[in-house]
């Protein structure tokens, strides 16, 4: 709800501050007094156009700014949350226009576009002016009116969920379709670079082991000259190190007793001549079986040839980077064979799913198609009250085959003003206070049921008076239980009805005529009632009429 609109410097206001209230706040005051323009200014906060022109001094800048409550504002405050502006229980939207026709707005003193202050306004007032139906033309408030009055919120929620589920498996399904055709361009492609690997029949680190092996073959014969060289000199040369070794411990065995340290010297010469003994031993098998093989040295070759060609093909450096690969091209393969399967068994959830969803929807249609006749008796005997004899509400229900998230309706509230049997959609109908007052008819009837933002209406008692004028207060004093409603109003019928009225009057303040505005106590409604009723000086009768009115 609305708590606090404070203006300054537009049109004929200097400065006003207005403290809302809950429930029905209404506005009276003089011809000319500034009334409507303060509808003007909180246009602004709901994101209204402004230009130069509404500034009342042009050398400053006009400020308009309102302070909401969001004790309950479910929506606004995930509005708030979901584009990241600040949140404490209090909002406050400030718009500003500078004297060169520049204009900002701020909430909670963050700047926002034009477009989400609309967005955001729309969730905390609901205006209702001269020819704009607003609110009331939107299927989407319409179809909200006719499942808040069947009561279908779980049943609702319930196909909400499974139609998400369908949305989700129909999608799945799609993405399969769409990669089986990549699969079936790209198969036989896929299968030929697995045959071609599958072929080589790789092992890891294969062409690395084998790279090593040729080295070593490509030098054989420098090696083996090597190895001949070291076991010669091992144990053949006239002094062979193995023999010199033994012959050194042999003189040194006999004063092995003399000594700790030439017995440790010898027990070393021992280890290292059976050392030096196990290495000509291996060195002269490693010779004996060490040769030049051209023909395992062509197998190697045609070997590395054959995976160097696939690494380059493949943009791979190592042998596993082509096992890696084949593994891959498996997998695809494999998948390109079972997707068929998975796409049986997609189509057979999304089908369970459709008709599970279309059958919950056909029982909200049902709901909904219960409420029609209810809702246009309803509504048409409101109309009735509010002096509207001839109106009537007639509300449209088709079915679709498709599903939409709020089942298989399209819902739309037709209206015929004057029982012309010609019923035109709301959004088409621009009939100033009739449409105001259809809105109140329809709002009163499930503001216990939605979420409703605080409701104003400019001049909603156009074209009425006496009874007509007084069932409309009622109407609205009701509402204003659950929801807060501000409405400027000429009539006393309506004026009678208010838990808190403001008056807003002209006062002269030196060479100048500014507009103000108070809240009335007690015998102060008692007096502006009755002067709407009997003129500027009333009478006795019109103050008792005005107590009456009052119910005092």
């Amino acid at each position: 709800m609305i708590t606090q609109l404070h203006i300054s410097n537009y049109a004929i206001i200097d400065e006003v501050d207005v403290a809302f209230q809950k429930g029905l706040n209404i506005i009276t005051g003089e011809t000319g007094a500034g009334k409507s323009i303060l509808m003007g200014a909180l246009g602004l906060i709901l994101g209204a156009r402004a230009d130069t022109t509404v500034l009342k001094a042009h050398d400053k800048k006009c400020v308009v700014e309102a302070n909401f409550s969001l004790p309950k504002n479910a929506s606004a405050i995930d509005f708030l949350l979901n584009n990241d502006l600040d949140n404490e229980g209090e909002l406050i939207i400030r718009r500003e226009i500078t004297a060169s026709g520049k204009s900002r707005a701020f909430v909670n003193d963050t700047p926002v576009a034009l477009q989400l202050l609309r967005e955001l306004a729309s969730l905390l007032v609901d205006l209702h002016q001269q020819f704009d139906t607003l609110q009331l033309g939107d299927t989407d408030f319409q179809r909200k009116v006719i499942d808040a009055l069947a009561g279908h919120e779980k049943l609702l929620l319930d196909y909400q969920q499974l139609y998400k589920q369908w949305l989700s498996a129909k999608e799945d399904l799609q993405k399969l379709q769409s990669k089986k055709t990549d699969f079936t361009k790209e198969a036989d492609f896929f299968q030929f670079q697995y045959d071609e690997l599958t072929e080589q029949n790789f092992k890891e680190n294969e062409l690395e082991e084998l790279d090593e092996e040729l080295q070593l073959l490509s030098n054989s014969e420098e090696i083996k000259s090597a190895l001949t060289q070291v076991s010669f000199v091992l144990q053949e040369s006239e002094d062979p190190i193995v023999q010199g070794i033994k012959q050194v411990a042999a003189k040194l065995d006999p004063f092995q007793n003399f000594h700790q340290k030439i017995k440790e010297v010898v027990a070393r010469l021992r280890s290292t001549q059976i050392e030096l003994q196990d290495v000509a031993q291996e060195i002269e098998n490693l010779n004996n079986n060490f040769g030049f093989d051209e023909q395992r040295m062509q197998i190697i070759n045609d070997r590395i040839n054959a995976g160097y060609k696939l690494l380059k093909k493949h943009g791979a450096h190592t042998t596993n980077e082509l096992l890696e690969l084949q593994r891959e091209l498996a997998k695809k393969l494999e998948a390109s064979l079972n997707i068929d399967e998975k796409i049986e068994a997609l189509e057979k959830k999304v089908n369970h799913l459709h008709k599970e969803g279309f059958s919950l929807a056909q029982k909200i249609d049902f709901s909904r198609q219960q409420q029609k006749r209810k809702i246009e008796n309803a509504v048409t005997e409101k109309l009735v009250q509010v002096g509207m004899p001839n109106a009537r509400l007639q509300v449209n229900i088709s079915s679709e085959k498709e599903l939409n998230f709020y089942g298989i309706n399209q819902i739309e509230f037709l209206f015929d003003a004057n029982k012309s049997n010609r019923f035109d959609p709301i959004r088409k109908v621009a009939s100033g206070g009739e449409l105001s007052r259809l809105m109140l008819c329809i709002k009163s009837l499930v503001a216990e049921n939605i979420e409703l933002p605080t409701l104003i209406f400019d001049e909603i008692d156009t074209g009425i008076s006496g009874e007509a004028a007084k069932q409309v207060g009622v109407i609205m004093k009701a509402l204003s239980v659950n929801i807060q409603v501000i409405a400027i109003t000429h009539q006393p019928q309506i004026a009678a009805k208010a838990h808190t009225h403001f008056y807003v009057y002209k006062e002269q303040s030196g060479d100048e005529i500014k507009t103000k505005i108070r809240i009335l106590d007690k015998e102060e409604c008692i007096h502006a009632i009755a002067q709407m009723l009997g003129g500027e000086k009333p009478t006795t009768a019109a103050l008792q009429s005005a107590k009456e009115m009052m119910e005092l």
